[in-house]
């Protein structure tokens, strides 16, 4: 099986009873069930409370997933998880079956969980979202999965996707109409992007750094849409125009 919304901040539905119950299977609910006292255990140890806002950012480069969760006052790093395997190369995902991983910003609703998931349990990132259709990029189905095997998504152990799928179907169970998740070649400093410059793709990085930045900057996820065929960012206290014009779309 082939793996291949513009994502906003954290969202709470005005009304929780109305939202969306993410799908579930009898086997989910018993990985989740196993899952969650240690996992339960770790968030208090921490802080956090299972149910709470998350926030997911991926780096290709060093292969981390990091999970970060909202306390009222902030996003906070709950927890980094190495990606077990992915496939392709620093850069954004262009075609159906050119085994690239997306970079960009992406967001899952409740519908996008996977408990049915072939690759033990599954959630849709979103892709393409509708900077990717306006670049005319195809593919379909990126998921963060388990069983350690990728062919364009971002494949965890079964560990660790156990946990953080207990972390995200809870989130949006309590009430988080979907969260962010956002897909970086690498972390977004100067000096990485400085390190890449030569790479065809330092274009499109330089319009996915604001993102980055905003909310290293506040702690807050920020908004994040589309404007004419690229993304815009508004951060809490300002907004960054990303302004940038392809020479030709890679």
């Amino acid at each position: 099986m082939f793996c291949s919304l513009v994502t906003i901040a954290a969202l709470w539905c005005a009304q929780p009873a109305g939202c969306t119950e993410p799908p579930t299977t009898p086997k989910a609910e018993q990985l989740m069930a196993q899952t969650r006292p240690k996992l339960q255990q770790e968030l208090r140890d921490k802080g956090f409370t299972l149910g709470q806002p998350i926030f997911v950012r991926i780096f290709k480069i060093p292969g981390m997933l990091e999970v970060w969760m909202d306390k009222g006052r902030g996003f906070e790093l709950f927890k980094t998880y190495r990606v077990c395997n992915y496939s392709g190369f620093p850069g954004p995902k262009v075609n159906e079956g050119d085994w690239q991983a997306p970079e960009g910003f992406y967001s899952v609703t409740a519908e996008q969980m996977n408990p049915k998931s072939a690759y033990h349990l599954a959630f849709d990132v979103g892709y393409p979202n509708e900077f990717d259709q306006a670049k005319n990029r195809t593919g379909s189905l990126i998921m963060v999965h388990g069983d350690c095997q990728s062919v364009g998504c971002f494949a965890m152990t079964n560990g660790r996707i156990e946990e953080i799928y207990v972390l995200a179907h809870d989130a949006l169970r309590q009430g988080q109409e979907r969260f962010a998740v956002h897909i970086f070649p690498f972390v977004m400093t100067p000096l990485n992007l400085k390190k890449f410059a030569t790479s065809p793709w330092i274009k499109f990085w330089q319009t996915l750094e604001p993102g980055y930045t905003a909310f290293e900057q506040s702690r807050q996820v920020p908004e994040i849409s589309v404007r004419n065929g690229e993304y815009v960012v508004a951060s809490r206290n300002h907004r960054l125009a990303m302004q940038h014009t392809f020479e030709q779309d890679r």
